[in-house]
């Protein structure tokens, strides 16, 4: 057998034989509570509500008392951002009316945090579909298609009545055509354009990951469903365009949704806007997913809702937006000791 000699720059294992050695060869992959953005559920059923959620564990549906209650702990362990869903009792229209009226859940909760916890930076989901008879997330003309431009027109209403009532960034998730742009303008002429940032859901892809979250919102389209204006899961072409538009119009942060079975899409978008915070979301699906695994016995649910982190970070998020958050801080506090 002929004698084999290892190249000395073949040798690679000698660099990550230590903690602090692995974490030099993995830079900028760390996970801190500065990156993380908890998605909550706030109901206007009931302010003392906490109510469990079908199919999506150790998930709820928050009152505006209890939704404090929760938060208030993990702000003193870190938590610096949340990401607010309403879910109301409202009635529901083609138009979403609920969405924007002043006693929509969401404007509550923006109001109750602003109350209690003042430097929670909070973001707003912006969509139609919780709100609307049909759940889908824009307008609809008489025969079941969206009206783009009545869409987007109520999306910057909306946009604009969180923004009013405190908010410090909204998150149009509707993948409208043109959203940022009607948003940045809505923001413009209510004197608010320099005060609230726009995140968009920029490459959100028509995914089966968002099942638990649909349960969660009750916003399950009635008819039909959402490949009409959410992306193809199987097309990179119209992410790298979505992503192009929505810089174009205005957009402050970029988003790809969902998380784990898009990096690709994360590491394209970071490659061609490094200057554009970049956010990532874990959704419903995949938080699940690792959550009830880990509870069989595959893995072990820290190592692995960790590693599922860290590749997103390494595959260019700056933001994480995570069910997992409260573990999380919780985690990163036992780091510390």
């Amino acid at each position: 057998m002929a004698e084999f000699s290892l190249f000395a720059n073949h040798c690679l294992s000698s660099g990550y034989q230590s903690e602090v050695l692995r974490g030099w060869q993995s830079s900028n992959t760390n996970v801190t509570p500065e990156q993380l953005v908890y998605p909550v559920f706030v109901t206007d059923e009931d302010a003392d509500a906490k109510q469990p959620i079908e199919g999506f564990p150790d998930q709820y549906r928050y009152g505006i008392n209890t939704l404090i209650t929760t938060l208030k702990p993990l702000y003193d362990k870190g938590l610096k951002s949340v990401l607010l869903f309403g879910v109301t009792k409202l009635p529901k229209d083609n138009e979403g009316s609920g969405a924007s009226h002043s006693q929509t859940t969401v404007i509550q909760a923006i109001w109750a945090i602003r109350s209690h916890l003042p430097m929670l930076v909070i973001i707003c989901d912006v969509c139609l579909c919780a709100y609307t008879n049909h759940g889908h997330c824009g307008v609809l003309d008489e025969d079941g298609s969206i009206n783009n431009e009545s869409s987007i027109e109520r999306i910057a209403e909306v946009a604009s009545s969180y923004a009013k009532a405190g908010c410090d960034i909204v998150a149009p998730s509707d993948m409208m055509d043109g959203r940022i742009g009607a948003i940045k303008a809505a923001l413009r002429r209510c004197n608010l354009m320099s005060k609230v940032a726009v995140m968009s859901y920029s490459a959100k892809f028509a995914s089966c990951f968002y099942g638990p979250f649909r349960s969660a919102a009750k916003s399950a389209p009635g008819k039909g469903d959402r490949r009409g204006y959410q992306l193809p899961p199987g097309s990179r072409g119209l992410a790298v365009r979505a992503n192009d538009r929505d810089v174009a119009e205005g957009a402050d942060y970029l988003m790809v949704k969902p998380g784990m079975p898009y990096l690709d899409i994360v590491r394209d978008t970071k490659n061609k806007f490094p200057n554009h915070p970049l956010a990532v979301y874990q959704v419903s699906g995949e938080y699940t997913m690792l959550h009830q695994a880990a509870a069989f016995g595959a893995f072990n649910l820290r190592q692995v809702v960790m590693e599922s982190l860290q590749c997103m970070r390494r595959a260019g998020a700056d933001i994480l937006i995570t069910y997992f958050t409260p573990q999380i801080l919780d985690w990163l506090k036992e780091d510390k000791k």
